[in-house]
């Protein structure tokens, strides 16, 4: 799931709501440990979305 949700992200990333939404979804639905790789994986991949990263992963 974590490298599905890496994909939509990757895909999504052009829309600002679209990526807020398919973040909030991978977040409910992936496992502690698979969060915290998705939150790595997403601070080095998007560093344009860093106040969406900073809310989702309060």
């Amino acid at each position: 799931m974590l490298n599905y949700f890496k994909t939509v992200l990757t895909r999504v990333s052009f829309d600002v709501r679209l990526f807020e939404k398919e973040l909030r979804k991978a977040i409910k639905t992936l496992i502690a440990e698979e969060v915290q790789e998705l939150k790595r994986w997403c601070y080095a991949n998007f560093e344009d979305r860093q106040a969406i990263l900073n809310r989702c992963f309060e």
